[in-house]
């Protein structure tokens, strides 16, 4: 069959259709999921808690997630993290990495004897399972502050070993 043509179930189904007299060439109401989505009513759930995720959304409008996306996105809303991570780095920040490359590449050069050179540390390494989630904003917008939990960190030991072409030997040490 050509690209143009309908198929044999297509060409049966709408044979059935006006052959039962109805001549409505709209399709049919579906059940499933609504397709559009209140959007006064997502502005205000995600402005109520803009840490909501598209499937708690879709829940609460009753439509799929991936309509939820498509309508956030229609609206500038991207996904995004609190303040804890920054997503923009300013100038001068990126000037300080830039000094600190270069002086990293031309004292490279400039010192032979980093080439012999190994080195060895231990060190307690305390560490917190933090979670934080994602938060709706629009563009040029701030996450709102997440406040870090005041849990007792885990240790573990840290032995390592580098030399200038990196980590030769690293091991972790229980408690």
């Amino acid at each position: 069959m050509g690209q143009d043509i309908i198929s044999i179930r297509t060409a049966h189904r709408w044979f059935n259709r006006f052959n039962n007299g109805n001549f409505e060439l709209d399709d049919s109401t579906r059940s499933g999921r609504q397709v559009e989505v209140d959007l006064d009513q997502l502005k205000q759930l995600i402005e109520d808690d803009p840490r909501l995720t598209t499937r708690c959304l879709a829940e609460k409008l009753e439509c799929s997630h991936t309509t939820v996306e498509t309508y956030l996105n229609e609206l500038g809303k991207t996904w995004k993290y609190g303040v804890w991570i920054p997503h923009e780095l300013s100038a001068h920040r990126l000037q300080y990495r830039l000094d600190v490359c270069m002086d990293l590449l031309t004292s490279h050069r400039n010192y032979e004897w980093l080439r012999n050179l190994i080195s060895g540390d231990d060190k307690w390494v305390l560490y917190i399972n933090y979670t934080h989630k994602r938060q709706w904003l629009s563009v040029g917008q701030t996450g709102t502050v997440t406040q870090k939990n005041d849990f007792h960190p885990e240790k573990v030991m840290l032995s390592i070993w580098w030399g200038v072409k990196g980590i030769i030997y690293w091991e972790l040490l229980p408690d």
